[in-house]
């Protein structure tokens, strides 16, 4: 008799369980197998008429708060992208057309003063611009460089035609009153009859000559409108609202005065018509707003810079600069002037204008050379705007166009066919396809400096161009007449001193470009790379200068005969032989490699071309002497006899604020 609490003579056994599990395994498959069968059939059968819909859902309608709509992260992504510190050199671009400028905005900031840190600082994020066209435009690269102001018009007309395709666009031009723009403000507006036919958008003309659009209470349903305005210390907005008469656009422009005053307040400008044309992009129609600078310098109101730039990206409004190219590590450059009225003093005049300078702190050594001013020597083109207005029109969208009526595209200034009055004194221009590998960093303070503390060479190079703008070297004597010992050993003496005060700033800049050395081959940019090796190079041979002048004055006080007895000058001239010793000439060599390395990976640049002018000078010392009658010309000084007849008074002289 069975356990009933014995539950083994129920169970089935392990045989019966494993002969079931194959039958239910194909069964399964057999079901899984007949519906797709059944799904492909289907599919076939079923024919598609029309395309399937990636999306279902109608576009949203843009909303009426822009501020709100396009809110995106605060947070700077440093260490991904193009812009990251592994890609920031020769980042190609993906689009198929690549353009002079990106159309990547980017936090900028401005430079106050070349050699002090200015306190902007800007917490907006990256952004891209909209454009509807397939073309992806990369903006951002460089300056454009045009020759005259029609070239910069017509550039600009292509990008108002590209606006209108979006939607009906207002175009604001806000003219600096200098009285150095009148001519071309008069070249810019002879040009509106074209641009407005161009776009086809000009005003149509009744019977009886006026204009159609006269009969309208208001413009506003015109495709394209236009503001002009004027600013100096203050901005004047010349046409009472926007219009799209051609004839009343250019009376307006026609009628700025110049302002005395001598003040560019373009970023208030800028602030101004932002604010007043906001209207035109929160209301329905939207309107597309651009605003078109006209300028020749960098700004004087660079405490609004960061309001200016908030407020256009707020807003979504490019900003489109026509001015100066900036001079190459300068912050200003010179223009010739000759006063109109004959009434005053006609010799011509160089008057300092700020162009400059390019990039957010100094870049290049401040050195003089022995004999001559070397940085007041050629100068050269950078290649871009004025920082401050360059970050203005990237981060807005915009670009700057640098315009030059001497301009070429690599090579000395072309000036056959004009007298260079109110322009510029730029000596070399230099390729813009070329100088986009060169782009300065635009980058906000903060992340500048970070960049700065993580390579060694850029620190120092930084810091050596700062200590070089603060403490700018002195010429050297090159010329000893010696009409008796005591006089002669009292010249020496004194140009010893001189030199004496060049050394240890000479010391303090090799020292402090020392410091970067080791960081030398992790540079990321070839801007750097040329500037750090041409910094060096230059450092280094002016100090083995120093040190052979001041050799040479001390063996000159030990006594040097003449070699001939009518000779009564003494000239240091410059000498490939170094005779100072070994350090020197080891040094010298050292400056010569990295000068060379200039020259040779970076031709065609501002670096390549001033390290050239450095080759070519000798790096040692030689005295030579020679005739100068001095004896007789100063007896003859003495003996002068004075006019009888006073001189004409000479005509009053004034200078303009240009």
């Amino acid at each position: 008799m069975s356990d009933p609490h014995d539950d083994r003579s129920t169970a089935p056994s392990p045989l019966a369980t494993l002969a079931g599990e194959p039958l239910a395994w194909l069964s399964s498959l057999a079901m899984h197998a007949m519906a797709l069968l059944l799904l492909g059939v289907f599919t076939q059968i079923v024919p598609i008429d029309k395309a399937p819909l990636l999306f279902s859902s109608p576009p949203p309608e843009e909303p009426e708060d822009l501020d709100e709509a396009f809110r995106v992260s605060e947070q700077l992504m440093i260490d991904i992208g193009a812009l990251s510190d592994g890609g920031a050199g020769d980042a190609a671009a993906s689009a198929p057309i690549e353009a002079v400028i990106s159309e990547v905005s980017l936090d900028l900031q401005a430079v106050t003063d070349v050699g002090q840190l200015p306190s902007l600082e800007s917490a907006t994020p990256l952004l891209t611009s909209p454009d509807p066209d397939n073309l992806l435009l990369v903006r951002g690269v460089g300056a454009v460089g045009t020759t005259g102001s029609n070239g910069a018009v017509d550039r600009l007309t292509g990008e108002i035609l590209l606006s209108l395709e979006q939607r009906p666009t207002v175009v604001v031009w806000l003219f600096d009153r200098s009285g150095s723009l009148s001519g071309q403000r008069e070249a810019i507006v002879s040009r509106f009859d074209r641009v407005y036919e161009e776009l086809g958008v000009a005003s149509p003309r009744r019977a009886d000559g006026e204009d159609a659009s006269s009969d309208e209470p208001d413009d506003d349903d015109a495709p394209l409108l236009t503001t002009v305005a004027a600013f100096g210390s203050g901005v004047e907005f010349v046409t009472p609202k926007p219009t799209a008469d051609i004839d009343a656009i250019k009376a307006a422009v026609r009628s700025i005065e110049p302002d005395d005053s001598g003040e560019e307040n373009v970023f208030g400008a800028v602030l101004e018509a932002v604010e007043r044309h906001k209207r035109y992009r929160l209301r329905r129609p939207k309107h597309n707003v651009m605003i078109v600078v006209v300028t020749d310098e960098a700004g004087d109101d660079l405490d609004r810079l960061d309001r200016a730039v908030d407020a256009c990206r707020t807003m979504q409004t490019p900003v489109y600069v026509v001015g100066a190219p900036a001079p190459f590590g300068r912050l200003e450059t010179y223009v010739r002037y000759v006063d109109p009225d004959p009434r005053y003093d006609q010799t011509p005049q160089y008057l300092p204008v700020r162009q400059g300078p390019e990039t957010l702190l100094p870049e290049r050594l401040r050195l003089g050379y022995f004999g001559a001013r070397d940085f007041d020597g050629p100068v050269l083109d950078s290649g871009f705007g004025p920082y401050s207005l360059t970050r203005l029109t990237a981060e807005s969208g915009g670009f700057f166009i640098a315009v030059h009526p001497f301009r070429v595209d690599a090579g000395r200034a072309n000036r056959e066919g004009g007298d260079g009055q109110l322009v510029a004194n730029l000596d070399y221009f230099f390729d813009e396809r070329l100088m986009r590998r060169y782009r300065p960093d635009y980058l906000p303070t903060t992340e500048y400096r970070r960049r700065l503390n993580q390579n060694g060479a850029k620190k120092a190079l930084v810091e050596a161009a700062s200590l070089s703008w603060t403490a700018p070297l002195d010429n050297v004597r090159r010329e000893f007449p010696k009409l008796d010992e005591a006089q002669f050993a009292e010249d020496l003496t004194r140009a010893q001193r001189a030199a004496a005060l060049l050394e240890p700033r000479l010391d303090q800049l090799v020292t402090t470009l020392r410091r970067g050395e080791g960081d030398r081959p992790k540079l990321d940019s070839a801007r750097w790379e040329a500037g750090f090796d041409l910094a060096m190079g230059r450092a280094l041979a002016t100090k083995v200068r120093a040190e052979g002048y001041n050799d040479m004055l001390a063996r000159a006080k030990q006594g040097m005969e003449f070699t001939s007895e009518k000779k009564d000058t003494w000239i240091i001239s410059p000498n490939d032989a170094i005779a100072t010793g070994s350090l020197a000439a080891r040094e010298a060599e050292e400056a010569k490699t990295y000068l060379t390395r200039v020259t040779k990976e970076h031709e065609g640049t501002p670096w390549a071309l001033l390290a050239q002018r450095e080759l070519a000078r000798p790096l040692g010392w030689e005295w030579r002497d020679e005739f100068r009658n001095l004896a007789e010309r100063r007896e003859r000084q003495n003996n002068r006899p004075r006019p009888e007849r006073p001189e004409p008074e000479p005509k009053p002289r004034r200078t303009p604020k240009l």
